[in-house]
C-alpha cells in the first residue's frame, strides 16, 4: 500500500507534535525537520486540526500541539482523513485479466490489503512513537545504539 504524501505529512507531523504534547511547533519547524513544502503542510494541519488531532494557535508565539490520545489514535485514523480506503485489488482500472489467474491474484492482493489496514487500524501513535525512540532499523544498518555508561561504584 502506497501513501500519499498528504498522509505522510500528516502522520510526520503528528509523530512530531505527539513526542512532546506539552510543546508547540510551529509549521514552518515541521517542513524544515521533513523537507516538505510548508504550504502543503500547512493544508494538512488544517485538517488534522478540524479532525480534533492538532490544536492550533495564531500569532506571535503560534504553532500546532497535539491534541490526541496517543495510546488511542491509531495510525488508520489519520490515514483515514487523506486517503479513499478500499481494496485497491477490486478498483475499476485494474489491469489483470479476467481469467482464473488474474482473480485468483485480485483476491490474493485484496487479503495483501486487508492485513495492511488491519496493521494500521491496531498500531497507535504511542506505538509508533516508542518504536521511533528504539530506532530497530539502526541494527539492521549496523549501527551501534548509543550504551548507556554503567554507574562506578
Amino acid at each position: 500500500m502506497k501513501l500519499q504524501k498528504a498522509t505522510c505529512f500528516a502522520l510526520y507531523a503528528v509523530l512530531e507534535l505527539a513526542a512532546d504534547p506539552a510543546r508547540q511547533l510551529a509549521a514552518a519547524e515541521i517542513a524544515e525537520k521533513y523537507g516538505i513544502s510548508l504550504h502543503h503542510l500547512a493544508k494538512v494541519l488544517r485538517d488534522l486540526g478540524r479532525a480534533g488531532i492538532v490544536d492550533s494557535a495564531r500569532g506571535v508565539g503560534g504553532g500546532y500541539r497535539f491534541a490526541g490520545n496517543p495510546r488511542r489514535l491509531t495510525l488508520m485514523d489519520v490515514i483515514e482523513l487523506f486517503e479513499p480506503i478500499e481494496a485497491e485489488a477490486m478498483s475499476g482500472d485494474d489491469p489483470r485479466p479476467n481469467t482464473d489467474a488474474g482473480r485468483a491474484l485480485r483476491l490474493v492482493l485484496a487479503e495483501i490489503d486487508e492485513h495492511a489496514l488491519a496493521t494500521f487500524r491496531s498500531i497507535t501513535i504511542s506505538t509508533m512513537l516508542k518504536i521511533i525512540a528504539e530506532r530497530p532499523w539502526t541494527a539492521a544498518l549496523g549501527e551501534r545504539r548509543p550504551r548507556k555508561k554503567a554507574a562506578r561504584g
